[in-house]
């Protein structure tokens, strides 16, 4: 059975407040966190004085934190914007990453482009180079996530990635090729399979993500969040053989069920329904690999 030992999970998905995070962390009886946002910034953005004191709050409860979840690359910035917005955020994050000993940093390959245009692919991959070696020569270690960026038009688009980015590895998504198309095959380009993802890619995979959702019911709609195991990301098939062929590395919960982490407005958000259910989901989590 996979190790419960190493969960851990995008717990600003249950509060932005460090303490709450902490609280819904132990309610599960884990001692981890994958750090994204504490209050209304990303962990590397925060101001210094208020990342110190989260980041004595997670030592005095002897939190660990195997992640960061960066906005590095991300969904929200484009192959032309500016590339010392992302040199600054890595010289925030890699201090940062040192404070508590984290090893691995959650980065992407820049938005998408509207399919049939120029996606610029030699600069996504003149970057990320950059990006890995900077990390790198910190000892740290660099994971991209098949998200709505380059690298997660299809398995093949992510392994392009590790053959053009020296040092490069990946996260895997569970649920994200459910909503995104698979650009590697042929109009009307099917929905991405989750399980035939993850066999051509699970070699160069550090660290998995867990969220679970069914097919939207077209590209511009955002696609129904579930709890694990109930939706088409085949959670079970990806874990079982996750584990028998020697996946040992941390497993992280990204629900998405109460409130999608990209909601045009947190300060409407109901936090006890997100508290609520991120630790339901975790419980289920546990209950689904228990049946493993």
């Amino acid at each position: 059975m996979l190790s419960t030992e190493k969960l851990t999970g995008f717990a600003d998905e249950a509060s932005r407040d460090i303490d709450k995070q902490i609280e819904a962390t132990k309610a599960l009886g884990w001692s981890a966190i994958s750090t994204r946002m504490i209050g209304s910034a990303n962990i590397h953005d925060m101001p210094e004085d208020e990342f110190q004191a989260a980041a004595d709050k997670l030592d005095a409860a002897g939190i660990a934190v195997p992640e960061f979840g960066s906005a590095i690359g991300n969904w929200g910035k484009k192959i032309d914007s500016d590339f010392s917005i992302t040199l600054a955020e890595i010289d925030r994050a890699i201090p940062r990453m040192k404070r508590l000993k984290t090893p691995m940093i959650r980065i992407m390959s820049y938005a998408q482009e509207p399919w049939g245009t120029d996606q610029n692919e030699q600069e996504r991959f003149r970057r990320l180079r950059e990006i890995v070696k900077r990390f790198s020569d910190e000892g740290l270690t660099a994971i991209h996530e098949n998200c709505m960026n380059w690298g997660g038009f299809s398995a093949e688009h992510s392994l392009r990635l590790v053959e053009e980015v020296p040092g490069l590895k990946l996260v895997f998504d569970t649920g994200n090729p459910v909503f995104q198309r698979d650009r590697s095959k042929a109009e009307p380009y099917p929905w991405q399979d989750p399980m035939e993802f993850w066999l051509k890619v699970k070699e160069h995979v550090a660290h998995i993500h867990i969220k679970d959702c069914i097919n939207p019911v077209s590209d511009d709609v955002e696609p129904e969040y579930t709890m694990p195991g109930d939706g088409q990301a085949k959670l079970k098939e990806i874990l079982t053989d996750a584990h028998k062929t020697g996946y040992d590395g941390w497993i992280a919960i990204e629900p998405h069920v109460a409130t999608v982490f990209h909601a045009p407005d947190p300060d409407a958000v109901d936090w006890q329904q997100c508290y609520d259910s991120y630790v339901e989901y975790g419980r289920r989590f546990v209950r689904l690999i228990a049946t493993l």
